[in-house]
């Protein structure tokens, strides 16, 4: 069963639950910090208050924070030379700040800090003259192979889709028609018994070619990807499926073909595996673009517990990264599955 929207206001935890780890992460490593804080004020205020030494355990706990943070913004910052220039910046300045802080707090006097600050300044100014024509040469270089990749790749996927029309409308067709004269040959020898036997077998023998041939151009491309797109394929597979199955999304406009292949086989493994370890689960299937890429997730409210490093999802995530893209798969038992990747469209 399948039922086809351009939107869907059911809550995700109809099918599956996102559990945000990194800010359960930041809780777990925020709490302790402050308990240990905590009771080292306490202890300090117990003996007697006097010299402030917990600031210094303070300190310590600060000092992975703010690399932590450093790293995080600088992480955000677009890829290659900004973002390593912006890594090393933000990491410079964490430590410059730890620098006086600790110049402060040990009392004062001759201004230390002021030897890293200018080591520092020194090494990121002088960053870009030595490295930045080396790194713009990699980038260049870069940029080259993916385009020549991205090329080849998309070469390829036209390519196998034009084997796979071959197969349909030569090989295939023959093949059927074959099978059908055989079946007219098989009724006038209704009086050789023996002779019809023979061409009986030699029809199931064109028949199984047949189904054969079918699948094996089914697992090249569905001739419906290549007429119609990726909606309308990811549509009629679930169609076809056994499960009962939702496809939420509207694509404005065709992808290439090699990222509307690598898309409708994620979607294809997915339902075969909601088929096959979840009977009876519902499950949606969700197609957006967001920017320059395109985002395909399939959820289902089975039992969950689904083995991440099976060789159908091992696959799926080679095929996908062939392309830069990522495939994750977020697997809790009784919290169902979710499939998730996210692939370039340029």
């Amino acid at each position: 069963m399948v039922s086809v929207s351009q939107r869907s206001d059911r809550p995700m935890t109809d099918y599956g639950h996102d559990i945000d780890l990194r800010s359960v992460v930041r809780g777990a490593a925020f709490a302790p910090s402050l308990v240990l804080l905590t009771a080292l004020i306490v202890i300090w205020a117990a003996t007697g208050a006097g010299y402030f030494w917990p600031m210094w355990v303070a300190l310590g706990l600060a000092i992975p924070t703010g690399l932590w943070l450093a790293v995080r913004w600088a992480w955000r910052r677009p890829r290659g030379a900004t973002r390593r220039y912006a890594m090393q910046a933000s990491i410079s300045v964490v430590l410059v700040v730890t620098a006086v802080l600790v110049w402060a707090m040990s009392g004062g006097g001759f201004f230390w800090p002021v030897f890293p600050f200018v080591g520092l300044s020194v090494a990121l100014a002088l960053n870009p003259v030595f490295l930045r024509p080396g790194q713009r040469k990699l980038q260049n270089r870069v940029d080259e192979l993916t385009r020549t990749r991205s090329g080849a790749l998309n070469v390829q996927a036209s390519e196998l889709r034009r084997i796979e029309r071959d197969l349909h409308d030569g090989a295939q067709a023959r093949l059927v028609a074959l099978s059908m004269q055989l079946g007219r040959a098989e009724e006038r020898l209704a009086d050789h018994p023996d002779s019809a036997a023979l061409v009986r077998q030699a029809r199931e023998e064109a028949t199984a070619a047949i189904r054969e041939l079918r699948d094996l151009a089914r697992g090249i491309a569905p001739p419906v990807l290549a007429d119609r797109g990726l909606v309308a394929a990811v549509e009629a597979l679930a169609g076809r499926s056994t499960a009962n199955v939702e496809v939420v999304g509207h694509l404005a406009h065709r992808l290439p073909p090699v990222v509307e292949t690598a898309a409708y086989f994620v979607v294809a493994e997915s339902l075969t595996n909601v088929v096959k370890h979840a009977p009876g689960a519902r499950a949606r299937v969700t197609l957006s673009q967001d920017g320059a890429m395109l985002v395909v997730e399939v959820a289902d409210n089975g039992p969950g517990g689904a083995d991440v490093t099976a060789s159908g999802l091992t696959g799926l995530k080679q095929r996908v990264e062939a392309l830069d893209g990522r495939l994750e798969v977020h697997s809790v038992a009784r919290e169902g599955t979710v499939v998730w990747a996210v692939l370039p469209c340029e």
